[in-house]
């Protein structure tokens, strides 16, 4: 790792810090955003909204921009941050799954901890497969996600509300804002 990546490095342990573990009531939630990010030619960032616990879309927004940064392993949230803060673009939601890892990362940061930190607003970590190198205590599968603590909520709410927006092991949000992300339309 050079220098530069080093002291980036360090700087998610030391924002890993700032993240806050806490109970989240599933009862209080009345909307869930998702946001994922494609790559092409350029990145495309799509943002969905839906009721919470039916799924019903509310919103949808997609932007399109210029890959600034190349993708680099446990280094994503450099890659990806700019596109997903545009897509989300100041909307307001209970809480946030994110296409990624939050605490399930090697140095406790991932790309759902910086959103959340950054928004000041709950979210969830959900990616595909776990990151190597990670304590299993970090996430939980649910379905065919790993589950992870994004900011300002505890594991257990995590899978608690995923779990409720499962439709083939993944939850339906995301589901959408992947689509969307591909595709540019539902």
């Amino acid at each position: 790792m050079d220098k530069k990546l080093r002291k980036i490095g360090e700087l998610q342990r030391k924002l890993a810090r700032r993240i806050v573990e806490r109970p989240v009531e599933a009862e209080r939630i009345k909307t869930v955003g998702a946001v994922d990010v494609s790559y092409g030619n350029t990145a495309r960032a799509a943002f969905v909204l839906c009721s919470f616990p039916d799924c019903r879309i509310l919103k949808t927004r997609v932007i399109e921009m210029r890959v600034a940064f190349p993708y680099i392993p446990t280094f994503f949230f450099l890659r990806e941050t700019r596109p997903v803060l545009l897509a989300v673009g100041g909307e307001s939601f209970d809480v946030l799954l994110v296409e990624g890892h939050g605490r399930a990362h090697p140095r406790g940061y991932g790309l759902a901890s910086h959103i959340g930190l950054l928004l000041g607003k709950p979210t969830i970590g959900v990616a595909k497969k776990p990151l190597k190198g990670v304590a299993e205590e970090r996430f939980i599968k649910v379905g065919k996600a790993y589950v992870s603590v994004g900011h300002l909520i505890d594991l257990e709410s995590a899978v608690r509300i995923v779990a409720s927006l499962l439709e083939d092991g993944y939850p339906i949000p995301l589901k959408l804002a992947d689509r969307l992300s591909k595709r540019g339309t539902l």
